[in-house]
């Protein structure tokens, strides 16, 4: 975890929503300069702040709408750091709260030097970012529905499907196998929805693929050559990470990703693993289906797998 421990004369706490903010400005020796609601929106705020723009810096919770407030800092040259939601556990104690009270901790947490940093995502890749991972989603639900069809086969005890029903050329006559005219109907919906789902998943992957090629080409082809990683998990990677050298060592981005279990301890003694929704889940997905696809029809990759799983068990064995 990231601390931002820099100094500046003031400091701006924003609690932001979508239609509106609460600013709350300190300065260096804690006094509030600026204490207000507002509308969301680029005018008001930099009329806001104004008179301390020079030596501010501003700070606001990980939540969706930080995007157009992170650019609009960018643009006008003021600091930026946006925090960490899941460690940010200070603004959201104590028994009253309200935006008013929000703005003041964060403000008071940036002064203190105990504001916990996340990755402000560069905003040139950030769009192409998330629309894979819409790519992503709306595959998810081609997933269900094919899982569906799956399910109300096997519900009415009908012979399995002699061929995977993931490809189109399989799914021909899938409908008609169903007699009762309320099923059939219910897996020709289901079969509606798939090819639509394929069609757009197809048009925004050609997309993806073409501003990908634009970032960063070398990095999708080299990232390819790996054994397991293909087209979606190149892309994935990619988007994911960002910046490579945000990371200063290979252990952070491990635990970033979601590959190492944090241990959690007390006095000496463990009490099992923790932390485990902190980090980039899209990431901890990536490589988990890079793992896989990696030790199939690969004797070597499987052979060092058994081998790791053999030395784990010795290591857990009680002596």
């Amino acid at each position: 975890m990231k601390i931002f421990t820099d100094r500046h004369r003031y400091y701006c706490g924003v609690d932001l929503h979508a239609r509106s903010m609460y600013l709350c400005i300190l300065d260096d020796d804690g006094q509030v300069k600026l204490h207000k609601n507002m509308e969301a929106k680029p005018d008001p705020f930099l009329a806001a702040i104004d008179p301390f723009i020079d030596h501010v810096v501003v700070g606001v919770e990980c939540i969706f709408t930080w995007y157009w407030l992170a650019d609009l800092c960018a643009e006008q040259d003021i600091p930026f750091i946006l925090g960490h939601a899941f460690y940010m556990k200070a603004i959201h104690g104590g028994k009253a709260k309200n935006d008013r009270i929000d703005s003041r901790k964060i403000a008071a947490l940036m002064r203190g030097g105990t504001f916990p940093m996340a990755y402000v995502y560069p905003a040139e890749m950030r769009a192409t970012r998330d629309l894979l991972r819409r790519r992503n989603y709306l595959n998810r639900k081609r997933a269900d529905l094919l899982g569906h069809i799956q399910n109300t086969n096997s519900q009415y005890n009908m012979d399995p499907f002699p061929e995977r029903i993931t490809y189109k050329k399989h799914r021909a006559h899938i409908a008609e196998q169903f007699i009762d005219p309320d099923i059939r109907a219910s897996i020709e919906a289901d079969l509606s929805l798939i090819d639509h789902f394929e069609r757009v998943k197809q048009k925004l992957e050609l997309h993806i693929i073409h501003n990908a090629k634009e970032h960063d080409p070398q990095a999708i082809y080299r990232l390819q050559s790996i054994p397991g990683v293909g087209p979606i998990l190149s892309l994935v990677i990619l988007y994911e990470i960002g910046h490579i050298d945000r990371f200063p060592r290979v252990q952070d981005f491990a635990s970033y990703a979601r590959l190492v279990k944090c241990a959690k301890e007390s006095a000496g003694k463990r009490f099992g693993n923790s932390g485990s929704k902190i980090g980039n889940a899209h990431l901890k997905w990536a490589f988990s289906e890079a793992a896989v696809l990696f030790l199939r029809n690969n004797p070597e990759g499987m052979k060092y797998r058994i081998h790791l799983r053999e030395q784990v068990r010795v290591e857990a064995t009680p002596r």
